[in-house]
């Protein structure tokens, strides 16, 4: 790639890194398996940088190729069972308000199938109307109301059991 076309490149994810990132924890929910995502979707945006640069709305394509990327690498059951460490990682602790029911939150989220996850995530969370949502996933607007309505009911169902007894809805 030629120097203005990199700088270009270098700007563009330079700025768009921090919401990538965000979007990203908030359909895995780890903070390394977001990291890779976003890694992966900007080297693969990287190799198709010429192209892609002429791209009417670029934050869309790219979160599109987020959101694909994390579907994608759902669909891979031996990616999500395989953590190799030496040690025990330690985890930070927070100083942030609701922790507890943000870790209960993130419980629930994380027990639905990827596809309902990342409607709600982009719905909810993105705060993306049901048009975006439906072509950043390739499906109908109806597809995605009725991903929202499961989503929404599991979670529901999810928030009310004994295992998650110590939320309360809020």
């Amino acid at each position: 790639m030629h120097g203005d076309l990199e700088q270009e490149y270098v700007e563009f994810t330079a700025a768009r890194l921090p919401a990538m990132r965000k979007l990203a924890y908030l359909l895995c929910g780890d903070p390394h398996r977001a990291e890779d995502l976003v890694q992966q979707t900007f080297v693969k945006l990287y190799t198709s940088w010429r192209r892609a640069r002429a791209v009417e709305h670029l934050d869309g394509y790219v979160r599109a190729m987020l959101v694909r990327a994390f579907l994608n690498e759902r669909r891979r059951p031996w990616a999500t069972r395989v953590q190799l460490t030496d040690a025990v990682p330690e985890r930070a602790v927070g100083h942030q308000p609701d922790v507890e029911g943000r870790t209960v939150l993130r419980a629930a989220l994380n027990r639905l199938p990827p596809r309902q996850r990342a409607v709600l995530v982009l719905r909810f969370l993105c705060d993306l109307p049901i048009a975006d949502v439906a072509e950043l996933l390739g499906c109908s607007p109806g597809t995605v109301k009725s991903q929202t309505s499961h989503g929404l009911a599991a979670l529901r169902r999810t928030l009310g059991s004994p295992a998650l007894s110590g939320y309360d809805g809020r």
